[in-house]
């Protein structure tokens, strides 16, 4: 037995196709969005590190006055050995270390979120914490803690850690002497050597870290629009949500159009004339003086339906009159509803007239018998 398999039905669900508007807006929804942690992390630790050098002095100034206040406190003043009192100075120590550090707390934090809303923008959505079942898929957990994007982050914190760790330690050789100096040191002197060590590994380790986040930045927009790629099938299934399947379309527009033929079918009979070709085209035309200023179409056809109205105009007893040129025109000129135009006023007038002379004698004949 020979099996015969469409290759097409494989290379259809390829996700080859750059995702729609609707699939990123979909995607956007549900959190699915193009984002860097790297990049953040990279702009808060470089913000903390240059506002912490402009903020030098003020901290040099706080840190100098707490140590002093504790030493003070706890060297001088013996009665602060009991449980109660440590208890509050250590609350006090710690409302005054907030306080120190609440700048370059608030700082990094403003810094954090404009970087998250310039990669993001404004985004409010649940469903990225609404539990799903198959995450507890323990064959699924294992997988993905051995993808690919596993392994990447692995790697990016190994770069990371040992980039960062040869920029400290090759910095801090070259500062051991001052260093080893901070012992004989006033309080501000060794705080402004710290700050001053701390700001320069700081910057080195956060340009560093800049870098390494565009680069990753990067990879991250690669695999975003990666992981948005359509199949064929999904874009057609899409197109169809979107415009309606054209198999119901067409049956809606059939059934329309039926509805149409119908309407326009119960019209016939009200017909003051038919005007036809004789064979290809029909049209039914009336003319009420109170309605419109001329006479109007009420039905047209050709073909198949111009027959369909010449047999209802002959069973409903409406005079029909062949005048080929004017049944042409009249077709492929005046929609159903409009009036003629004034151009074919007198051949129209002319036919009218003749069928009201012949419905006059038909109904002086009948009124004789």
């Amino acid at each position: 037995m020979i099996l015969i398999i469409d290759l097409q039905l494989f290379a259809d669900q390829e996700k080859t196709e750059k995702a729609t508007p609707r699939k990123r807006k979909k995607s956007r929804e549900e959190g699915q969005v193009l984002f860097s942690k790297e990049v953040n992390t990279a702009f808060t630790l470089l913000a903390a590190f240059v506002l912490l050098f402009l903020l030098s002095n003020y901290y040099g100034s706080s840190i100098r006055m707490l140590t002093i206040n504790i030493y003070e406190d706890l060297m001088l003043d013996h009665s602060l050995y009991t449980i109660s009192n440590v208890h509050k100075l250590t609350a006090l120590l710690t409302v005054r270390l907030f306080i120190i550090i609440l700048p370059l707390a608030a700082s990094v934090l403003v810094v954090g979120v404009i970087c998250s809303y310039l990669q993001v923008g404004f985004l409010l959505t649940s469903k990225p914490l609404q539990p799903k079942l198959n995450k507890l898929s323990p064959i699924k957990g294992l997988k993905k803690l051995f993808s690919m994007e596993k392994i990447v982050e692995l790697i990016k914190s190994l770069v990371k850690i040992i980039f960062i760790s040869y920029i400290v330690y090759f910095y801090l050789v070259g500062q051991l002497e001052a260093i080893f100096s901070l012992t004989s040191l006033e309080v501000e002197q060794t705080v402004e050597i710290i700050i001053g060590i701390t700001f320069n590994i700081g910057i080195r380790a956060g340009i560093l870290l800049v870098i390494l986040g565009i680069l990753d930045y990067i990879y991250q927009k690669y695999e975003y629009e990666k992981k948005l790629k359509m199949s064929k099938q999904e874009v057609k299934d899409e197109q169809k949500q979107i415009e309606g399947d054209p198999k119901i379309k067409s049956k809606i527009r059939q059934k329309q159009m039926q509805i149409s033929m119908r309407r326009m079918m119960d019209e016939v009979p009200k017909a003051d004339v038919i005007v036809t070709n004789p064979t290809h085209y029909a049209v039914a035309l009336k003319y009420s003086p109170g309605e419109y200023a001329a006479p109007y179409v009420l039905a047209k056809g050709q073909n198949i339906v111009a027959q369909n109205i010449k047999k209802i105009a002959t069973e409903k007893g409406v005079q029909m009159v062949e005048n080929k040129y004017l049944a042409k025109t009249l077709y492929h000129t005046v929609n159903i509803g409009d009036a003629i135009p004034p151009e074919l006023y007198e051949s129209v007038a002319e036919i009218l007239a003749y069928v009201y002379q012949m419905n006059a004698t038909r109904r002086g004949g009948a009124s004789n018998e």
